[in-house]
């Protein structure tokens, strides 16, 4: 695998087939009762957040700890990016001080690939903008995968605020390359243009566009990123977009519910539907920390004896 994970529209099918399979791996490693291997001893993982995470950077941490990493996580608002430092300044500093692997979240598209050209380190995108958040799409498709068997022929349909959402085209890149047929709905004022582009299914109506789903991710109502307008009210978006219990039954039981977190309640999703035993959003947190161990180990390079270790 190459040095970094800054996107999935360019890893192949194999790649993303292979990051899989490392994590069923890496899953076992979890259920031990001594959740560690040996693999990333002696190697340093900075996180670099420039914003707020939970998921995403606790999960890093975890998954850097079990692979026996030190682990760092630098907090962007008290340190010298205050002061005015560059993001190359900060990435070099990181570097310097010993990190073999920088996974860094910024607001601005294409923060990532800037830092990978600027240092040696590994860099992992946790998510860049609207851009891609690629180990969310990732995980998510080890989710579905996990439960089906495989994602060839499953309908998977993506909810809500798609144009300011980096998740919903990492999932897309992932679950159209792993042989899925996705499909997006939400409102037209938050539908990129050239959707149709990336193989899917373009709806504005949610209740044509669920039956027949394997799968529904509902995403977050991003209102931090908008400049407003684009929505009537929340209680309007809620009635035609929300995902409660009524719509949930409409698609039997076997149906998977997903949220990539976090969310808001009574918007997007109802607490009922989020409890629903249907709901896989606490697999996909679990899921997060496998992925992510395996997604470190396969840059580290390290072999099948070291993570059986």
């Amino acid at each position: 695998m190459r040095k970094d994970l800054l996107d999935l529209r360019s890893l192949s099918k194999e790649d993303i087939e292979l990051v899989l399979d490392t994590a069923d791996a890496c899953k076992q490693i979890l259920s031990r009762s001594v959740r560690k291997v040996p693999t990333l001893r002696g190697k340093v993982l900075v996180n670099l957040f420039y914003e707020a995470s939970t998921r995403t950077r606790m999960s890093f941490e975890m998954a850097g700890k079990c692979l026996s990493a030190d682990v760092m996580s630098v907090a962007v608002a008290t340190s010298s990016v205050s002061k005015g430092e560059s993001i190359k300044d900060t990435a070099r500093t990181v570097e310097a001080l010993g990190a073999d692997f920088v996974v860094i979240r910024h607001s601005s598209a294409g923060v990532p690939h800037l830092v990978a050209r600027t240092v040696k380190a590994g860099v992992i995108n946790a998510g860049d903008g609207t851009h891609e958040h690629p180990t969310q799409g990732l995980l998510d498709a080890f989710t579905i995968r996990e439960r089906f068997g495989s994602l060839a022929g499953r309908r998977v349909v993506i909810v809500g605020d798609i144009f300011h959402s980096r998740v919903a085209r990492s999932d897309i890149w992932a679950l159209t390359k792993l042989g899925a047929r996705v499909a997006v709905c939400g409102p037209a004022t938050l539908l990129p243009p050239g959707l149709d582009q990336f193989g899917v299914e373009v709806h504005t109506d949610l209740d044509e566009a669920l039956p027949g789903a394997d799968a529904v991710q509902v995403l977050r109502v991003q209102l931090e990123r908008q400049k407003g307008g684009l929505l009537p009210s929340l209680q309007e978006y809620s009635r035609r977009y929300g995902i409660n219990r009524q719509r949930l039954d409409t698609l039997g039981q076997e149906v998977l519910l997903m949220h990539p977190g976090p969310a808001n309640l009574g918007v997007e999703i109802t607490e009922e539907a989020a409890e629903d035993p249907r709901s896989v959003i606490r697999d996909q947190v679990r899921n997060g920390v496998a992925v992510r161990m395996a997604v470190l180990y396969l840059l580290s390079g390290g072999d099948d004896n070291e993570l059986a270790g």
